[in-house]
């Protein structure tokens, strides 16, 4: 996962999800675009896989998608736990294979 990102990204209203592309503001205001690779529910959990565009080392955020107080819009959470960032990750390995 990209070190520079905050602990905490929500969607920027005014931002459009255009379905496999998102933009999210940072703690810090400034907005990160990223290509949404997959939505992972894993074990009563909401996951997302992210491309981010600025990022030349193809390496991908994950973040766990939490429902938003006003239920419109979600927020994405970075995720601490080493392992289960492994096994989201797998998983979503596991189902880009299966797509194959």
């Amino acid at each position: 996962m990209s070190e520079n990102m905050d602990k905490a990204l929500e969607m920027n209203e005014e931002m459009e999800d255009n379905g496999s592309f998102i933009t999210l503001t940072d703690d810090n205001g400034e907005d990160v675009s990223f290509e949404v690779l997959d939505l992972i529910e894993y074990k009563e959990r909401e996951f997302v896989v992210l491309l981010p565009f600025e990022d030349t080392e193809d390496e991908v955020v994950i973040l766990e998608v939490i429902a938003g107080e006003d239920e419109e819009t979600d927020e994405f959470i970075s995720v601490d736990d080493e392992d289960l960032l492994e096994e989201v990750f797998a998983e979503f390995l596991k189902r880009a294979e299966d797509e194959q």
